[in-house]
């Protein structure tokens, strides 16, 4: 009854709202000059039900009052442990009772009461945390299992509580205390099992959350503790025996689970929420599946040496068909373009891990030259640009695996090395192959154009580095070359292919080989610098230069003679172009 008047005074506020609220209604074309000032009444009404109340419980100092009284609590109860003969564990659970009553008084605030509500919740960790500290470490009474086990109920409860009155700073307190709290005994226990469990199950209780639309901002924060905990325990458990005899021996499965969960969590977290609720997926959850998945892969490589490696091939080979099933069933199309290039840069990046991994390096090539060839034919096919960027990559991976580029670099640049394998003309063929597979785009752009150059640089630069080859091995046959001999060879050599190229790149429609023609000429040019004035007998350089003039000369007449012969209007815009 105490209370009768100020709930009359808040019905008489709330009644002039509604008056107030009708005249406007009724009034909406007049001036607002006409409207009537709201009373003091209204003004209570209109004022922010959370700072009314907040302000009649007696302000922030209050607050930190009931606070530090909770704490002092505390302080009584690790006394009575001291010096009372109580049993250490009864007292325990006492204490631990009491910090969650703490956690449930914080809950029952009101709900605009987000300050109140974080700084009950923060005494309850403040009380929590240093009573699991001491019971563990100084008094000894509680295993890290049953230490971990309680982290892990107290961030349940603090979910549910939070969950239950949509109260986020609960939530969030409770995590980044749990989790440090974690990270602290993890250190110092040297018993990193348990904690790694506590940290994974918050991880899953904050993906839960985000795709609930709940709290967000504190799971970067419990990813970072989760991915410090498991790279904790790679690095340590991965060295030798010597040098972590402190710490508890650990089975195959103990040592595997826990990167490969945190893996899980998150890939199936988003999976789950670009797939299903469709939203886009963020920079930190790409970011942190991408490192999720390397802890799991450094966990099967150290852990598991025999067959670790072909377990992962394969398990990213099974990553990639998934992720390309998932980027051409359900993102195709998606205005989330961010989904579909994150799916898209995933899958390629799978495939050849996974080819690298489970094959031997001609096999790889091989693989990846015709996974090349079937990226950019279907992409020409279906008009996907994603899948001719994809060829590019598999078919740069192709060359790598097989030593193209050391045999390219030697040819036109360094020493002769000896002929090719039979693999590296297979990549050439791709290549071609690939490239031939693009239609020509008069008014393509540039990334477009990039994409059909790349394939015919690579096919050009082996024919160039076959053709310095095969006349170094003629003229073998009469003399041995010397060092000038080859230089003039290399300039012959891509003169020669800088006329064909310059030729036939404007009778096909093909400009990227013009390119190539004139970038070949700028090779030659910094080679005569760099090579045959400084390396060659006189009568060679007279014959390179010779060469080089000739070639700079005819190569733009070739290209607007091939453009002739074509006639009409198409060699009119090539010419153009070029």
């Amino acid at each position: 009854m105490d209370d009768l008047p100020d709930k009359l005074t808040q019905l008489a506020a709330r009644l002039e709202t509604l008056e107030r609220r009708v005249f406007l209604l009724e009034h909406s074309t007049e001036a607002p000059a006409l409207l009537p000032a709201p009373g003091p009444r209204a003004l209570l009404a209109i004022q922010a039900p959370d700072e009314r109340a907040f302000g009649q419980s007696g302000g922030v100092f209050s607050v930190l009052g009931k606070a530090m009284l909770g704490i002092a609590g505390a302080y009584l109860l690790r006394a009575v442990a001291e010096v009372s003969a109580l049993p250490k564990l009864a007292v325990a659970a006492v204490a631990i009772a009491y910090a969650l009553g703490w956690l449930v008084f914080a809950a029952r605030t009101k709900s605009g009461e987000w300050i109140a509500s974080g700084i009950y919740a923060s005494t309850s960790a403040l009380i929590l945390a240093p009573l699991l500290w001491e019971l563990t470490l100084r008094f000894t009474v509680l295993p890290t299992i049953v230490t971990a086990g309680l982290l892990s109920a107290f961030v349940i409860s603090a979910s549910l509580l939070a969950w239950g009155r949509n109260q986020a700073s609960i939530f969030w307190v409770a995590n980044v205390a749990a989790a440090l709290t974690a990270l602290a005994l993890l250190v110092a226990t040297h018993d990193l099992a348990p904690f790694i469990a506590a940290l994974l199950l918050m991880a899953v209780i904050c993906e839960y959350a985000a795709v609930r639309n709940r709290d967000l901002s504190v799971r970067p924060l419990i990813a970072i503790a989760a991915d410090l905990a498991v790279w904790a325990l790679v690095f340590i458990y991965a060295g030798p025996q010597s040098a972590r005899v402190e710490y508890p021996a650990l089975g195959r499965a103990s040592l595997l689970a826990p990167g490969c969960l945190l893996f899980l969590i998150y890939a199936v977290s988003v999976a789950f929420k670009t797939v299903r609720l469709k939203r886009r997926i963020t920079v930190f959850e790409a970011g942190q599946t991408l490192v999720a998945f390397l802890l799991a892969a450094c966990s099967l490589l150290y852990f598991d040496p025999g067959s670790g490696a072909t377990v992962l091939g394969l398990l990213c080979l099974l990553l990639s068909s998934v992720s390309y099933a998932v980027l051409f069933r359900f993102l195709d199309g998606n205005v989330e373009r961010r989904n579909y290039r994150v799916f898209a840069t995933w899958s390629v990046g799978l495939l050849v891990a996974g080819g690298w991994l489970c094959l031997a390096p001609p096999w790889l090539a091989v693989c990846l030259g015709l996974a090349a060839i079937v990226a950019t034919v279907s992409g020409a096919r279906f008009g996907r640009l994603t899948l001719e960027l994809h060829g590019v990559v598999y078919l740069v991976a192709a060359a790598a695996s097989c030593g193209l580029p050391a045999y390219i670099f030697g040819a036109l640049v360094g020493a002769l090395l000896s002929a090719p394998a039979w693999i590296a003309g297979f990549v050439c063929v791709c290549a071609a192959a690939c490239y031939a597979a693009g239609r020509p785009l008069p008014g393509a752009r540039a990334k477009e154009r990039l994409l059909q150059l790349i394939p015919a640089c690579l096919a050009v630069c082996f024919i160039a580095a076959l053709a310095v080859r095969g006349l170094a091995s003629l003229m073998s046959l009469r003399m041995t070359p010397e060092v000038f001999h080859v230089a003039f060879i290399r300039t012959l050599a891509m003169c020669t292919i800088a006329f064909t190229l310059a030729f036939f790149g404007s009778r096909w429609r093909r400009i990227e080989l013009s390119w190539i023609a004139y970038a070949a000429l700028v090779f030659v040019a910094a080679k005569l610098l760099f090579e045959d004035l400084r390396l060659g007998h006189l009568g060679f350089i007279a014959a390179s230069i010779f060469l080089f003039a000739v070639t700079l000369i005819a190569v733009p007449r070739l290209a607007r003679w091939g453009q002739n012969t074509e006639g009409g209007t198409a060699g009119s815009h090539m010419k153009s172009m070029i």
